[in-house]
């Protein structure tokens, strides 16, 4: 029985599990079935109680989530340190590059909902000022380092990847202007890994 990942097309932590999946070799060991966490009736609140994806249903019927553990997961089952290190500077390099991934990818989520979830006469400005101001620091750090493509991508280019895939998408790519470097390194990132392109959603 193939494991089941359960998630939503544009969901850039959903994303990050695909890519994740698709460089181990794994992809063919994945059925993906959509979740919709906004539906009470949803089996998802069920497999992973706080009702988030993506959750992946493994063979003897365990869910593991989140996307970060299951990244985990699927590395270990590729004999682990494939995208992430087993240790030392490059294991926390990518661990944090993951963190900083996901902390955009959060940020860019609660901009999308207050917006979804709320009429417009009921935005919360100093909300949307709060995260967006986490994504513009992300960036501009990122944008001031040095870029790194590995030959196999680590989990935190895995996650850098969606995130900027993910402000595209709900965005317009407003971040493109002013992170030319950035820019330059997704470019590469997806002539590099075709699952990228594959799992990309239109707006």
């Amino acid at each position: 029985m193939p494991m089941i990942l359960r998630s939503s097309p544009p969901s850039p932590f959903g994303r990050k599990v695909k890519i994740a999946a698709a460089i181990l070799g794994l992809a063919d060991q994945i059925t993906i079935e959509t979740a919709d966490p906004n539906d009470a009736n949803d089996t998802l609140r069920t497999q992973n109680p706080l009702g988030k994806i993506p959750a992946l249903i493994i063979e003897d019927g365990t869910v593991i989530y989140d996307s970060r553990v299951i990244a985990e997961y699927l590395n270990d089952m590729a004999q682990g340190e494939k995208i992430i290190p087993a240790s030392g500077k490059e294991r926390f390099d990518a661990l944090c590059l993951q963190a900083l991934a996901d902390g955009i990818m959060d940020a860019a989520l609660l901009q999308v909902y207050e917006k979804r979830m709320r009429p417009e006469e009921k935005w919360h400005q100093p909300v949307l000022d709060y995260q967006a101001d986490k994504v513009s620091r992300a960036l501009a750090v990122l944008e001031s380092g040095t870029m790194v493509l590995h030959h196999t991508p680590t989990i935190g280019e895995i996650a850098l990847a969606c995130a900027l895939g993910y402000l595209d998408l709900r965005f317009d790519g407003g971040w493109r202007a002013a992170h030319p470097q950035l820019v330059e390194w997704l470019n590469a990132f997806s002539s590099a890994v075709p699952a990228f392109e594959k799992t990309k959603v239109a707006a």
